[in-house]
């Protein structure tokens, strides 16, 4: 899948997204379930770690993740199902410094909203990527709501 990082295509991704069916690489960067890593955790002290994160997880685990991995992954399996960006936003209101990264039904029109939310890395399915979906970036230029980068609203405050 196409991996866009900081508005980027990247062609070559060090991480490797590990299920809970197979067997943890012995080396590598690897991105692990969020149980999956909960039970491994002291085994994998000094390894390049990320985390996968879904919309049902129990959200404070996931942001005890903060300062403890370098990648969080958050699955969106849904168009419908959009705990992804609150998990995003709570993150980087807590402070999460590391890359989030957005996984699965991820589309172009919802790439600016995505980073607006804190991602910075956008998984997008092979078969919904064009060099053109780059441009949904900037498509919106005028936001009444503040963001992860930018927290005040456009509007006046009083």
């Amino acid at each position: 899948m196409p991996l866009i990082i900081n508005r980027t295509p990247v062609t070559e991704d060090k991480w490797t997204l590990v299920s809970e069916e197979q067997s943890i690489p012995a080396d590598g960067a690897i991105i692990l379930p969020l149980a999956q890593w909960l039970e491994n955790r002291e085994a994998l002290a000094g390894r390049e770690v990320g985390v996968l994160v879904h919309g049902d997880d129990d959200l404070d685990q996931v942001l005890a993740l903060n300062g403890k991995v370098e990648l969080i992954a958050v699955a969106f399996p849904a168009f419908t199902d959009g705990r992804g960006f609150s998990i995003a936003r709570l993150l980087r209101r807590a402070g999460y410094k590391g890359q989030l990264r957005a996984l699965g039904d991820v589309t172009r029109d919802r790439l600016a909203y995505l980073e607006r939310c804190g991602f910075d890395a956008l998984q997008v399915p092979e078969d919904r990527y064009t060099p053109e979906v780059l441009n949904a970036f900037d498509e919106v230029s005028v936001r009444y709501q503040g963001g992860a980068s930018v927290t005040r609203p456009a509007y006046p405050q009083s």
